[in-house]
């Protein structure tokens, strides 16, 4: 099962590696101290985060009104447009959703319904990964890697 979760989580990322590939210099427009709440909505609370290095982080928020977590990678020092990625997976319900592009600031919102499930999540900035697997859930522990390519 855990491969699987993996397996699926490891496709999403790569999907949006593609895609952040093949999309031209499309900037966001963000000012700058973009925070999650500012990406994802004022009804969604920080759960859980992941630095993408020194280049930033990604958000993982929920709400609890409406059962939907959502992702944003957020760059520390927003700038020059880089290749930017933010995704989110429910391995239970196979629902999914990401963004990817060459952003300014950040990447994201992605939405799923999260509510009692385990989600897994990650993002990139530039050449810098990180995934999460298996998190929020009482009775597994997450797993992270963050990879460098």
């Amino acid at each position: 099962m855990r491969s699987m979760r993996n397996v699926a989580a490891a496709g999403a990322l790569g999907a949006l590696v593609v895609s952040a590939t093949l999309v031209g210099a499309t900037a966001a427009s963000a000012a700058p101290n973009v925070t999650p709440q500012g990406v994802c909505g004022s009804a969604y609370k920080t759960v859980n985060a992941a630095p993408v290095g020194s280049l930033g982080t990604v958000y993982l928020t929920y709400n609890p009104s409406n059962g939907k977590n959502c992702v944003a990678t957020i760059r520390t020092n927003p700038g020059t447009a880089k290749a930017m990625a933010t995704y989110i997976y429910v391995p239970d319900t196979d629902e999914w959703a990401g963004d990817s592009g060459n952003y300014t600031s950040y990447a994201g919102p992605a939405y799923v319904y999260g509510k009692g499930h385990c989600v897994s999540w990650g993002g990139s900035i530039a050449n810098v990964y990180v995934s999460v697997d298996n998190s929020n859930c009482a009775a597994l522990r997450e797993h992270r890697v963050t990879e460098v390519r």
